[in-house]
Parts: C-alpha cells; structure tokens; sequence
C-alpha cells in the first residue's frame, strides 16, 4: 500500500483541523446568541426583578469572573498529554448549566430576589465551565494550527460565527415576540443547550498532537510560574494592561440595556431587534476585514478598536431619541467585540509558545481583574451618579489602552 507522503499527511490535519474549529465556531455563535449577555440576559434579568448591581455581579461572574477561573484550571490542564478530554468535558458541562436554566426559567411568572440569585448561580456554573474549557480550546488551536495560518483561521471563525449570528438573531426576535414571558426565554435557553451540543462536533474531528510533558504542578509552583511569566515577557505585562483598560468595554455592553429601559419601553420584539444590530455590525465588520486586511499585523486592529469602544459609550448618551436610532450602538458595539476577540486572540497566540501557552491563558483570564471589579462597581455608581456619569468615565478609561496599542511588540505586531 502507497503511504501518504508526510507533506501531504501534514496539509490534510491542518485543514481537518481548520474546518474542526469552524465547525465549533458555527454553532458556538448560534448558541451565544439566543443567551447574549449584552441583550437577552440583562432583559430577562430586569424582567424577574435584577437592578443594576445584580448586573454588575452577572457581567462579573461571565466576563472577568470566567476569566479568573482560568488560573485557577491551569494548572490542572497544562500536564495533560491530551487536551482535548477536558475540553469536551468542560463544553457538556456547560450544557447541562443551560438546559436547567431553560427548564428553571419557566418559574418566572413572579419577581422574587431569590430567582435572581438562583440565575446567577446556574450562569456563574455556565461561565466557570467554559474556562475550564477555554484553557485547552487555546493550548490546542496553538498547537494544531501552524502560525502562518492562525490570522486566517480567526478571521474566518469571526465571519462564519457572524453569518450563523444574524440567523440565530432572527430566530431569537421571532421566539422572544410569538411566545409570552417567561416561555420565551426558556425555550432560549433550552435550544442554546441543544445547540451547544451540536458545536461539540467540531472537536472531534480535531487531530491533537500531544503536548509537550510537562510534570505535575503544585499551587506554589504554579503561582511561582505565573511570577516568573511576568516579570520575564513585557509583552505579557503590556497584554494585561489592554485587558484591564480597554477591555473593560465588555463588561460596559450589558449596561446598555438597563439604560435604554430608563428611556423607553423595552419589551422581547426590541432586544431582538438590538441583538440583531450587533450581530448585523459584527458581520459587515467580518466582511470589511476579510475584503481589505491583507497583512497579519494586529496594531491596526488594536488602535481601532480602542477608538470604536470609547466612541460607542459616548453615542450611547446622545442616540437615545428612538429604540431605532439607540440601535446603532448596538451595531457599533457588535463590530467592536468583533475586532476584540480577533485582536486579543490573535495577540496571545503571538507572545505565548507551545510550552508557557497554558500559563499566558490562565494569566489572560485571571489578571483581566478589571473586568470583575468594573461591572460591580458600575453597578453600584450607576445608583449614585447616573448612566451619563459612567459611560463618560468608562470612555476615557478605555483610551489608556493606548499604551499597549503603542509599545507592544512581536513578530506580527511590531512591524
């Protein structure tokens, strides 16, 4: 029998594995969409009774929160030989978190804080078990995927994801209209477990290599690994600095919602239709960057989206005349966590290496610290100074993510 010649083996797993992580990404933009954090979630939060301060504790739990929990896993997954066990175990976890929300959901008819409290913890179970998940989902893209194909993987993932997204947007103003409160957020929920099922698909067609051994990590030593990281590569340092300043912009979306609903009535036919707009801005920016960004250099994208998060927050305040009209902060908003998630991928991918991949990921997660504190903080000021007061301030505060967008420095970075 004629071998497959090495050349040839090599080409086949790299696009198997390619098409795996598109096939993940398709589904995964399906599922994220019918629970939105920055739409649906605040909404049906409102609607059982949340005020501003359970928001910030939710925008905690799932953005800076998920994140910390990321140091905490890694030293449990970086020894693995294989990563791909944790992640799917990480990703059924997650599933079950969300169809005992769906099913959870149907107790709505009344307000009552211990229901808010009760969402919490299932989206706190939800978050948590997708960065147990999220450690292996990075040590293996950077391991299956040579680097001179990861821009092209990222940039397609967001294209495809934002494709499926206006879909899924679709389907969510249709179910959140034709069905009354609270069914309609429990059939979200239940599909998106469905659905996130489905995207587990894609990680079996990977073909994981094995890591490098790596021998068992004590929590001594791996704080000890986390130091040396740290005080060794500036550029993490610098990578840091962006997820704690600028990257606050994440957890700000949330609050939009609540805002609005001091404006104008908000019912499910509208956050529909604001989640439509964000995901309608993230495909036109997918569009955009496929068609006109033929380097692999991140600085660009850096510098925009600084710009675009600071500009969004100070929109917000003037563009609140008509639900129409507040909606294009939504499609700003949705082009905005399109060029973060390709940027800050794309620049951990760059600085980290095979070997130290796992400890940047638990790094990235837990030192993104503002993204716990903000939220919760914003929460608790939106009481005392008003929304106006706080987009203003947050604005200003993510242009200090200039600094990074300046000074860092690697291979697809620096030139």
């Amino acid at each position: 029998m004629k071998k497959t010649p090495a050349k040839n083996l090599q080409e086949v797993n790299q696009n198997r594995n390619m098409n795996g992580f598109l096939v993940h990404a398709l589904f995964l933009a399906l599922t994220l969409n019918f629970i939105d954090i920055n739409t649906v979630i605040p909404n049906m939060l409102a609607e059982a009774g949340a005020t501003s301060f359970h928001l910030g504790i939710l925008s905690a739990i799932m953005i800076g929160g998920a994140g910390f929990m990321q140091l905490v896993f890694a030293g449990l997954i970086i020894p693995l030989k294989r990563k791909k066990p944790a992640l799917l175990a990480g990703i059924y976890l997650r599933v079950v978190a969300l169809v005992a929300m769906g099913l959870f959901l149907k107790t709505l008819t009344e307000q009552a804080n211990w229901k808010v409290w009760a969402i919490l913890s299932l989206m706190a179970l939800f978050s948590f078990s997708g960065a147990f998940a999220n450690i292996s989902y990075t040590d293996i893209m950077g391991r299956v995927i040579e680097p001179v194909r990861r821009k092209r993987l990222l940039v397609s993932k967001q294209l495809i994801s934002s494709v499926g997204v206006i879909v899924s947007a679709l389907l969510v103003k249709l179910i959140l209209t034709a069905l009354p409160y609270p069914l309609n957020y429990s059939m979200l929920f239940l599909l998106s477990g469905i659905l996130l099922s489905l995207a587990t698909l894609g990680f079996w067609m990977l073909k994981e290599t094995d890591a490098p051994l790596t021998e068992k990590i004590t929590l001594t030593k791996r704080f000890g690994m986390f130091t040396k990281a740290l005080k060794e590569d500036r550029n993490l340092r610098l990578y840091l600095w962006l997820l704690n300043t600028s990257g606050v912009f994440l957890s700000t979306i949330p609050f939009l919602i609540l805002f609005a609903r001091t404006k104008f009535e908000i019912n499910g036919s509208l956050v529909g239709t604001f989640l439509l707009a964000r995901m309608i801005g993230s495909l036109v920016f997918n569009i955009l960057l496929k068609l006109f960004s033929k380097s692999e250099q991140y600085r660009p994208l850096l510098y925009l989206f600084i710009g675009l998060g600071s500009a969004t927050l100070v929109l917000a305040l003037l563009l609140t005349s008509s639900p129409l009209l507040y909606s294009l902060v939504f499609l700003l908003s949705g082009a905005t966590g399109a060029v973060f998630q390709i940027v800050t991928a794309g620049v951990l991918l760059e600085i980290s290496n095979d070997e130290n991949r796992g400890i940047y990921a638990g790094l990235a997660g837990a030192g993104s610290f503002m993204n716990i504190l903000y939220p919760i903080l914003a929460g608790i000021l939106v009481t005392k100074l008003g929304y106006p007061v706080v987009f203003l301030l947050t604005s200003i505060y993510i242009l200090l993510g200039l600094y990074t967008a300046k000074r860092i420095r690697c291979e697809r970075i620096a030139r």
